[in-house]
């Protein structure tokens, strides 16, 4: 007998459905999966097989042909276990299953029958909620995380038997709050402040600058001058998310499994630091089916690329795309896959290899050439591609046992929140939010600067040789100082404090 359930399978961040088919019939006992199922598909013939039997149900003896339809569409996983136990379960006419409803189902099963947890449930989730009459029968452990989908019914189910309780309707299903209900309950916590850290106010000036229009920040400082402790704390002066980009962000994690256990939904900035040795599909993502990389699991919230010397040069060439883009396109023979990828990098590095480049305590022992062969392997395009650059001095003594109270990041949040209040409501009619991405066209509309403020930004160009693009990221940096005093008209100190966050690369680079 044919019997017919649904399944989803991932491709990037998007769910598409799976026809699973189950025919037996007269013939030498044997079970045979096709579809272009991978290695992990085809072992699920020997769980089902134990699944079922420590279920109280017998595998059939004859010939079992499952087909995972389209067959064009490569299956990879252990999701489709329980689709397929509960087709043969049927098929074999154990069960009567309600007709009023399409039954959706995934779920790696144990040999003792337990149903185990799965990735990308959020992703099937958002999809099978759009169709009519649809039912999802998932693993009880992923059932805070459908939930998020609006105007879904579940069944979240711990075993395979209870899964065809479910199937014969003799348990109730649950229907779904809304994801914002869901997103309210819990408000933002952060382990560390900017209170913590003593001194540095000049980094934490660009530091606030930085997060108030989106700008990308590299720090250059020696070894223990506190660049690390000042760049784990940014997301906690970023605006908390809103639930339609903590949702983007939770289907990015969900897909790969890095959901927290204690929550359903990803609440704060996400921020990544990805150790030097990873590999170009690590950071920008790849596989023979793309799975996403650090680079969108930064999406929303910071990239924190510490030692960026230490990155390989064409890893960091990467990043020119989705700097410029906020996504990226991942291009294979059969189909091409964009992930989001809007991110603030944040970028730190020693002066020189010894790491006291130009330290007025501690002597440096790099020759000249040894500099700036470490120095070249960040490429100009990346430099032009980071708004700020700021020294960052090891602190002095007197610091370590100041009493002396510091700004607290919910201070400096208010601040930053102001200024992009005022960006998002400028830029309301537009495509983008904040001054970092305003595109070169509207620059001379929205970027309007003092006739002392121009005179002086077009003597610098001249004298430093800046770049056309540098010109931009130095409007866009004045634009952001003048929204942090709430003016409208840029003026010659907001130019020269812009001019200054991009001298410092001139002195290393």
């Amino acid at each position: 007998m044919l019997y017919n359930f649904y399944s989803m399978a991932i491709i990037g961040l998007d769910a598409h459905e799976i026809r699973v088919e189950v025919d037996i019939s007269n013939g030498l006992p044997k079970t045979t999966v096709v579809g272009l199922p991978d290695k992990a598909v085809n072992e699920s013939k020997e769980r089902i097989f134990s699944a079922l039997s420590n279920s109280g149900f017998e595998y059939p003896c004859k010939k079992v042909t499952i087909n995972l339809a389209p067959g064009d569409l490569r299956k990879e996983g252990s999701l489709y276990d329980l689709p397929i136990a509960t087709g043969i379960i049927s098929a074999m006419e154990y069960i009567e299953v309600q007709k009023d409803k399409k039954f959706y189902l995934a779920g790696e099963l144990s040999l003792d029958g337990l149903v185990r947890k799965t990735n990308g449930i959020l992703s099937m989730a958002s999809k099978i909620a759009k169709i009519p009459n649809a039912v999802f029968i998932l693993p009880y452990e992923n059932k805070d995380e459908a939930l998020l989908a609006e105007n879904i019914t579940i069944y979240p189910v711990k075993t395979l038997y209870e899964a065809v309780e479910a199937l014969k309707g003799e348990i109730e299903p649950i229907k779904s709050k809304t994801g914002r209900e869901i997103f309210s309950e819990e408000s933002t916590k952060y382990d560390v402040d900017f209170a913590d850290v003593k001194g540095q106010k000049l980094a934490k000036r660009a530091i606030e600058t930085a997060a108030s229009g989106n700008h990308n920040l590299l720090m250059i400082g020696p070894p223990g001058s506190g660049k690390t402790m000042l760049a784990r704390r940014i997301p906690t002066i970023l605006p908390p998310m809103t639930y339609d980009e903590a949702f983007e962000v939770t289907k990015i994690y969900s897909v790969k499994g890095l959901l927290p256990k204690n929550s359903s939904i990803i609440r704060e900035r996400p921020f990544r630091s990805p150790h030097h040795s990873l590999s170009y599909a690590g950071l920008i993502g790849g596989g023979s089916i793309p799975t996403p990389g650090e680079i969108s699991f930064a999406h929303r919230g910071v990239l924190f690329l510490d030692e960026l010397p230490e990155f390989e040069r064409n890893i960091l060439e990467m990043l020119r795309q989705p700097l410029e883009d906020g996504k990226v396109l991942i291009s294979r023979v059969k189909n091409s896959i964009s992930f989001p990828a809007s991110f603030m990098l944040i970028a730190a590095m020693n002066p020189c290899p010894c790491g006291y480049y130009g330290d007025p305590t501690k002597k440096c022992e790099c020759s000249p050439l040894r500099i700036k062969k470490y120095m070249s392997k960040i490429s100009g395009p990346i430099l032009d591609r980071i708004d700020i650059n700021t020294e960052v001095a090891r602190p002095e003594s007197k610091y370590f046992s100041s009493t002396e109270k510091e700004e607290s990041s919910e201070e400096i949040r208010k601040r930053v929140e102001e200024c992009r209040d005022i960006q998002i409501t400028r830029f309301k009619k537009e495509k983008f939010k904040y001054n970092s991405e305003i595109p070169a066209g509207l620059l001379s509309k929205v970027c309007k600067t003092t006739s002392l403020g121009e005179k002086l930004l077009y003597k610098t160009m001249d004298s430093l040789g800046f770049t056309a693009r540098a010109y931009g990221r130095i409007l866009r940096l004045a634009r952001t100082l003048a929204d942090m005093e709430k003016k409208e008209i840029i003026d010659d100190n907001h130019i020269a404090e812009a001019i200054q966050y991009r001298i410092h690369d001139r002195k290393y680079f």
